[in-house]
Parts: C-alpha cells; structure tokens; sequence
C-alpha cells in the first residue's frame, strides 16, 4: 500500500511541476491535486526538495531503462540514433525548461542526482555508441569518441538553457532536434549519412 501512495505522490509532483515549474508548486497544491491530506504527503516525505529527488531518481531510471531497450532493439548505430531521436522528441515535448531551471537553482541535491546520470550513463552509453558505430564502419575513425560524448550530452543541456533559448522564442524540442541532428551529420560517414537519410525518410513518410 505504501509503494501505491509515494507513487502516486510522485507522479502528483511530476504533474504539477511540469505545468508550472517546481518553484511555484507547494506541498498544499499537490495535496489538493491528489485529493489527500498534506499530513499523508509528509509521512513519506519530509518537504519538497525530498519529493523532487525521489521524483528524479525515478525518473533517470526509466530513462535508462528506455536507453538500454532501444540499444538492443536497433539493427546498426544509425537505427539507434533516429530511435534516440524519436524517444528524445516525447522525453522533451513533456520537459518544462522552468523545472530545469528550478532543479539547478533551489534543488541542488536533485540536480547533483541529475549530474551524475548524465556522466555515468550518459557519456559512457553514447561513448560506447559512437565506438561502435566507428567499427560498424558509419561514424568517422578520426573522431575522439570522449569529447565528442561529453560534448553531445553537455548540448543537450544548453538546449534546455532559456537564458541562451527563451521559451517565448524557441520550441524546445526543435532546438533540441536541431543541436541533435547538427551532431548526427557532423560525425557520420558518407556511409553513414546515405543510411541516416534513408531512416530519415522512412520516420518522415
């Protein structure tokens, strides 16, 4: 029973700051969407900044979970970076940039759990991708596949930067599929570039 209500909790949360940020979300608003009392939110939650870790975490799993399946799912490394492309696009057509925002500036602990995904998982996962594309024959030998996958994953949150990209100006998915798509050409073959063509029209059709 007690795993049922911190999920239900969590993905209270995970509603509620995604409309509106994390900032201006209190524990009163989430009880009130739940339709519980707050005394319940604090039995498995002693504030906030708990919630939004737990809410992390949980999130980063599935993340990975997601990741890991559409690595062993794709025939070749092209094939896994349009999947990437096409599991991003729903990853961040649901992202707020403002809890982005939020995480960095009132939930450090949130975004350290954030941080470390992104160096554990992240760069190790596409360092390993763009290896075997090298051998696979699609993704350019003289690359440093290191740099290259710090840099990819580094992108990927300056497109959520709405100092750099304002909301008000920029769709975020279509900054982050533009940055994506500019790092996909620039480190293929020309092998590589006729074959994500060809994924590219198949997705598009």
């Amino acid at each position: 029973m007690s795993i049922g209500q911190t999920e239900r909790i969590i993905q209270g949360g995970e509603e509620l700051f995604l409309q509106a940020g994390i900032k201006s979300v209190t524990m009163d608003d989430i009880a009130k969407h739940l339709g519980m009392s707050k005394k319940t939110i604090y039995h498995f939650f002693s504030d906030k900044n708990e919630l939004v870790i737990a809410l992390v975490k949980k999130k980063l799993e599935e993340d990975e979970c997601q990741i890991k399946s559409i690595m062993q799912n794709s025939a070749n490394v092209i094939e896994e970076m349009i999947n990437m492309m096409k599991c991003s696009e729903e990853i961040f057509s649901r992202i707020n940039p403002i809890v982005i925002h939020d995480m960095q500036k009132y939930h450090p602990d949130a975004w350290s759990e954030f941080q470390k995904f992104k160096a554990d998982v992240l760069v190790k996962t596409l360092g390993h991708l763009l290896t075997k594309g090298i051998e696979q024959g699609f993704i350019r030998p003289d690359i440093d596949v290191k740099i290259l996958a710090k840099m990819r994953v580094n992108q990927v949150e300056m497109g959520f930067n709405t100092s750099i990209f304002p909301v008000a100006e920029f769709s975020t998915w279509k900054v982050q599929y533009q940055l994506l798509e500019h790092f996909n050409y620039g480190i293929c073959t020309l092998k590589g570039h006729k074959l994500l063509d060809q994924y590219k029209n198949i997705v598009s059709d």
